[in-house]
């Protein structure tokens, strides 16, 4: 069992939505599964002015929502270990006060000088607030912490929360601002998809099977598409939403770390170091898209009016003749051995058919089709289907007899991680977090990999998509699949989208 350090754990951001959804009640997940530290505690800042109760207070129906398996109990013995300091952390006005607060936290708790920050902000106040953190003395790292039977060296790390820049040369920058605080082994760029158990089984599935490991490359696969779909709209997001869009929100960051640990070559053993460099050797071998030819590369889509809700560009705080994607869908392809000639389809969109997050690998056809003469067409070939959401399973087709005549059917076997390992999916930041207590950054982006993967969706997002975005409002009905030039994108190549319940 994985614990982490014991530290004081800084939510900057205390009061927004992903701390009460989503930190605290992983945090209080990972307390009852005996993975938080006794020693470790929570402190709280916002602009919000309360008291130490007050947050507590707040947070229980958050938890009692949100978290597995709330327990009254529990959760009085874990909200002890939460604080709170009220304060505007973009400026250096309640700097003085955090740091005392720290300090007394972590005499009061023996945290060891640790500290975590946890940037639950708006991006755009990523870059004053770790300028205010430097400037505040806080970042102390190799301070010894002495005991009376030991001394040790204190550590200050910082988790960012996506999105990481909002293209090449503003990821660029925030990458600066942090190495100008922190030493680049201190920061943790998150990405809660890789808290998700079904992609980190990825690494599992490929490399300690040598069944699937010897198949997994261009002579034997025929496409990978990546999608993950949404059946609401934008909800309360509008304002973050037209300005970010669906490739910034989900396939820059998410489906982009799905990608590399669905193509990466095999590291050298399972640490930090070899899987994040093989990441970034993935990400680093993408080609670009031909900038004449756009249409052969993405559709990009905005969803038409449904019975509860307007089409997008319709909706109050929309620019009318904004062209933001609420639907996408990239075709890329890497330049290397084990992928050569082989797309992968990256998809996402709002207001979609069915909520799903999955991974669909096409195995070709066998090279000849032994069973030509009693089986009509072609035979449709292997398919490996990894749901991460809202199940997490993995499936395979094959190709079996039908009792009593020479017919080839496709079966497939179910390997369901709740029956299999009888245990309920606990919240993905919990796991990550623990992560950055204990030091391990294998499920943590690189600088080098975040600025890799915003360079190759660039064209995607700058003035080379014009093209793309040309009549692009309500080209797709809300609760469809998203719109016809995506179906276009594959079927140019004889392919067509793996719809789950289609």
């Amino acid at each position: 069992m994985r614990t982490g350090e014991p530290c004081v754990l800084v939510i900057l951001g205390a009061s927004g939505d992903l701390a009460h959804r989503k930190l605290v009640p992983a945090m209080y997940e990972m307390h009852r599964a005996g993975m938080l530290h006794p020693a470790t505690c929570i402190l709280g800042v916002s602009r919000s002015k309360k008291t130490d109760v007050q947050w507590r207070d707040e947070l229980v129906p958050w938890a009692q929502k949100q978290a597995k398996g709330f327990d009254a109990e529990a959760w009085k013995t874990f909200a002890q270990r939460i604080y709170y300091e009220p304060g505007d952390a973009a400026t250096a006005e309640p700097y003085s006060r955090i740091g005392a607060r720290i300090e007394s936290l972590g005499a009061c708790h023996r945290t060891k000088g640790n500290v975590l920050f946890f940037m639950s902000v708006a991006p755009e106040l990523y870059e004053p607030i770790v300028e205010q953190i430097g400037a505040a003395g806080l970042v102390t790292e190799g301070r010894r912490w002495c005991s009376l039977n030991q001394s040790e060296r204190s550590w200050q790390r910082i988790i960012v929360e996506k999105p990481f820049g909002n293209d090449d040369a503003s990821a660029a920058s925030l990458n600066r601002a942090l190495g100008r605080v922190f030493d680049e082994e201190a920061i943790y760029r998150i990405d809660h998809y890789l808290g998700k158990e079904v992609v980190q089984s990825l690494l599992a599935f490929r490399f300690a099977n040598a069944i699937f490991e010897p198949v997994w490359n261009h002579r034997y696969i025929d496409h990978v598409q990546i999608t993950a779909a949404e059946t609401v709209g934008v909800g309360q997001r509008i304002s973050f939403y037209d300005q970010t869009g669906a490739i910034r929100d989900m396939i820059q960051s998410h489906l982009m770390q799905v990608l590399a640990f669905v193509a990466m070559e095999p590291p050298t053993d399972f640490s930090a170091d070899h899987i994040r460099a093989e990441k970034v050797k993935v990400i680093d071998a993408l080609q670009l898209p031909d900038p004449a030819h756009m249409d052969q590369f993405a559709a990009l889509g905005q969803y038409g009016k449904s019975a509860d809700e307007g089409a997008y560009h319709e909706l109050t705080g929309v620019k009318p003749d904004t062209t933001t994607e609420t639907f996408a869908a990239l075709r890329m392809e890497f330049e290397n051995w084990r992928w050569a000639r082989v797309p992968f389809y990256l998809r996402t969109g709002k207001r979609m058919a069915r909520k799903c997050t999955q991974i669909v690998v096409q195995f070709k056809p066998p090279a000849a089709n032994l069973f030509r003469k009693s089986v009509p067409g072609p035979l449709s070939g292997n398919r490996m289907v990894i749901e991460i959401a809202p199940g997490e399973r993995f499936s395979l087709r094959f190709g079996a007899k039908k009792p009593g005549e020479m017919c080839i059917c496709d079966v497939e076997m179910t390997m369901d991680y709740a029956k299999a390992f009888k245990v309920d999916a606990v919240e993905a930041y919990g796991p990550l977090m623990i992560d950055a207590m204990r030091g391990d950054q294998s499920l943590f982006k690189p600088r080098v990999e975040v600025e890799g993967a915003w360079h190759a969706v660039m064209p995607f997002l700058d003035g080379r998509s014009a093209s793309l975005r040309a009549d692009i409002h309500a080209n797709y009905a809300a609760g469809s699949w998203g719109p016809a030039s995506a179906d276009a994108l594959l079927a140019r190549d004889g392919r067509a989208w793996f719809n789950p319940g289609a």
